[in-house]
């Protein structure tokens, strides 16, 4: 009797500890999670998604040595600006032709040469500082080469995503690989700081060079019967003309686009606001440029991983968060403590990767397959491409008026944009979805358009299709 009762004791003990009642996961907090990660469970995005991180972590180490190296060069705001303007020119002059090629051309094929040659400029940058000669006009060539090579590559990897996991997982997925991008922006300026003090910025960009290996293997590895290449385009004339009508005759994508214009123009500059509130205003070091960066990427891991948890796609959401981000880089710019600016700049990352990834998974649901690769290129103008305009502009308002005002003039710009979407939304259907010009032929003259409008699906972003008043259905 003594042994039995102590079997069962002994039995119930394991049962006990393997699944305790009081600390079971409750059901809610499960199916949040099972959202925040669902895109992973796809094999071909969880390898893709793998070797983004690890090259990313080395991306954001050559970000922070970059415009490091030309502030200790030149200690001008404006030679800053400049070298990020020079990287992102050719996006703002030939992004809807590195579209055209995405809709062309097959997205694996592309992403597998551009992220070679990406590979290949930053082991030159690693050459040439390491050999202790380097030149201004050097790194800026260097910039413009990465440039041109992400005006193809940024496009291509938008759209990529889409085939790897389907529109079901697209806003999940959008918004982890904003997770991802942030996370090792949390991770690669602290190490870049380190590196930067100990050792010098040229090990930062080689480091930068060998990361690639980790991208290239990746895609290597994925297994191409399980994507869902979207048919290419056929050359013909008029294409770039073609996607600019496009998202012309769509409020919800051009209402997306002006927003991300005005904010990728002058708030999203932190790459020339940060290096000047580092070591203009907190008169620090390379360790506190790339602490300030970390902190603002662990906001928007924090923030990415709400987002991704998140039911509702309304896009109506991306005015709100453009005024909450205005706000809080406002406060950035007014934070009389390096404390008080790091933890200002957990609530800027969190505003940041929110507005990009609603931004970005809305355009990409809202655009037809034929012509996604136009739209998320004019989305790359927006977003990056505006820095050729920007930057400069931040850079020289840092020299003239303080660092601080390189980003009060980011929250001012943040600000207004939100006012821009709250006018521009007010005029769209209050109880319908976004319109869907997926559902619609992208045909090129405008009478032919409006017609197609007038027969448009409309559907919410959570996949609940209705019918528009004029469908006829």
């Amino acid at each position: 009797m003594a042994r039995s009762s102590t079997l069962d004791v002994h039995v119930l003990s394991r049962t006990s500890t393997r699944n305790p009642a009081h600390v079971r996961t409750p059901p809610k907090l499960r199916s949040t999670a099972a959202r925040t990660f669902s895109s992973l469970s796809i094999r071909n995005y969880r390898i893709y998604f793998a070797g983004q991180s690890l090259s990313l972590v080395g991306t954001w180490m050559q970000s922070i040595a970059q415009s490091w190296l030309v502030y200790t060069l030149t200690h001008s705001g404006v030679a800053v600006g400049g070298v990020v303007a020079l990287q992102t020119l050719p996006i703002l002059l030939f992004g809807p032709v590195g579209g055209t090629i995405a809709d062309r051309f097959g997205k694996y094929r592309i992403l597998f040469w551009t992220q070679s040659f990406a590979g290949l400029q930053a082991l030159v940058l690693a050459l040439l500082v390491l050999a202790g000669h380097v030149h201004l006009w050097e790194i800026y060539t260097v910039a413009l080469a990465l440039g041109i090579i992400n005006m193809v590559d940024n496009p291509a990897r938008q759209t990529f995503i889409i085939e790897m996991v389907g529109r079901e997982a697209l806003p999940n997925a959008v918004t982890l690989n904003a997770v991802m991008v942030n996370v090792a922006r949390a991770i690669g300026p602290a190490i870049a700081g380190v590196l930067i003090a100990v050792v010098g910025t040229g090990w930062c960009f080689a480091i930068n060079a060998v990361s690639y290996l980790f991208v290239i293997s990746a895609l290597i590895a994925l297994d191409k019967s399980q994507l869902s290449p979207t048919d290419r385009v056929s050359h013909m004339r008029g294409q770039l003309l073609e996607g600019f009508r496009y998202v012309a005759h769509f409020p919800l994508l051009r209402t997306a686009l002006i927003m991300m214009g005005i904010i990728g123009c002058l708030t999203y500059e932190f790459q020339v606001s940060l290096p000047l509130m580092a070591g203009d205003a907190f008169h620090g070091t390379s360790i506190t440029y790339g602490l300030l960066t970390s902190f603002m990427g662990a906001g928007a891991v924090i923030g990415g991983l709400v987002i991704a948890g998140r039911r509702s796609r309304n896009p109506k959401f991306i005015v709100e968060t453009a005024f909450v981000f205005g706000i809080a880089v406002l406060l950035g710019a007014v934070a009389p403590a390096l404390w008080v600016e790091e933890l200002v700049l957990i609530g800027i990352g969190a505003c940041s990767v929110a507005f990009m990834s609603l931004g970005n998974s809305t355009l990409q649901l809202s655009s037809a397959p034929n012509m996604r690769g136009r739209v998320m290129s004019l989305w790359s103008v927006a977003f990056m491409g505006s820095s050729p305009i920007g930057a400069p502009i931040v850079g020289a308002m840092g020299n003239a008026f303080g660092a601080r005002a390189s980003l009060g003039i980011g929250g001012a710009a943040a600000l207004v944009a939100a006012a821009y979407g709250w006018f521009a939304f007010r005029k769209l259907p209050q109880d319908q979805g976004p319109l869907q010009p997926g559902r619609v032929s992208p045909i090129t003259p405008e009478s032919e358009v409006e017609g197609a409008l007038a027969g448009a699906v409309l559907e919410p972003l959570d996949g609940t299709p209705e019918s528009s008043a004029n469908s006829g259905e």
